[in-house]
């Protein structure tokens, strides 16, 4: 059986129940939250592998892992997303949002953490061949929103919120994606302890 799977950095629980908190004040909005224990900034999106590719994506995770030692990312913004939602082009309407985000800053650590995460993964003799061209922008979703019933809000809320926070670095996690009606169901596969070797 297949499993869908992604590499990420999970949050403490101090920082989940700061979220917390927001998120009871913006209970009305047409959204359906992420639920707190699954939280988390997605470095590596894998998608399906078999049982055989997924102990291989473990072995190189935690290979990976190793060589940083444990580090923090800024976190400053409550937002909607993603940023380009707002632009017309080419005489279209413009996008509505699709989004909650928790935006964080790109620091020099974090990108050469996901690089190496993804150097990783290029094994194609595996059936492992990883390659990701969206541009990186550190965020953690909080909610998606259900766009037809935004859209009938007269007056739809801004969403925009100064909300600095750190967040430890000290492992990232190999994590299974379970797709269901109401979410996305997230277990960790495996642990990986920055600066940890063996």
């Amino acid at each position: 059986m297949k499993r869908r799977v992604f590499i990420a950095i999970n949050l403490s629980e101090s920082v989940k129940k700061r979220l917390r908190q927001y998120r009871e004040r913006f209970d009305f909005l047409p959204v359906r939250w992420t639920k707190e224990a699954s939280l988390h900034l997605t470095l590596v999106f894998i998608g399906y592998v078999s049982d055989e590719q997924m102990h291989k994506i473990c072995q190189s995770a935690r290979q990976a892992a190793s060589d940083f030692e444990p580090f923090y990312i800024n976190f400053n913004r409550i937002m909607l997303g993603p940023p380009a939602f707002a632009k017309a082009s080419a005489g279209k309407p413009e996008k509505p949002p699709r989004m909650i985000w928790f935006g964080g800053e790109v620091n020099q650590k974090l990108v050469e953490l996901k690089n190496k995460l993804g150097q990783a993964l290029l094994d194609c003799d595996s059936g492992l061949c990883y390659a990701e061209s969206r541009l990186f922008r550190p965020h953690i979703t909080l909610a998606r929103i259900k766009t037809d019933q935004w859209r009938r809000l007269e007056n739809p809320p801004a969403v925009e919120e100064n909300f600095k926070t750190q967040v430890p670095v000290h492992s990232v996690e190999v994590m299974e994606s379970d797709l269901k009606h109401d979410g996305a169901e997230y277990a960790v596969l495996e642990s990986c302890a920055l600066g940890e070797r063996s």
